[in-house]
């Protein structure tokens, strides 16, 4: 079954590479999506696919690379609707 999670990361996970590990591990994992920085300091990352691979990506974010550290993570699951093509990093939060 096809799933959506919402993750959200909070602690040094900006100015690490973080975003170019998620990508790396994303595409890995063949999901969908993307990743940005937020202004508070967050990571937000939207991630498609397999329901088994959707939630080892998610735990996987729990601890991120060995660059950065993670202190929190929060992840919603919804059905995916696949309206992503690869993933990727997004540079607006538009």
């Amino acid at each position: 079954m096809r799933t959506r999670a919402h993750i959200f990361v909070s602690g040094r996970v900006q100015g690490v590479g973080f975003r170019m590990y998620e990508v790396d591990k994303a595409e890995d994992l063949s999901l969908a999506g993307w990743v940005r920085n937020l202004d508070d300091g967050r990571v937000e990352i939207v991630a498609e696919g397999e329901e088994a691979d959707v939630e080892a990506f998610a735990d996987w974010c729990k601890s991120g690379p060995e660059s950065a550290g993670v202190s929190h993570s929060r992840v919603s699951y919804s059905e995916a609707n696949d309206e992503y093509d690869g993933f990727n990093i997004r540079y607006t939060n538009a």
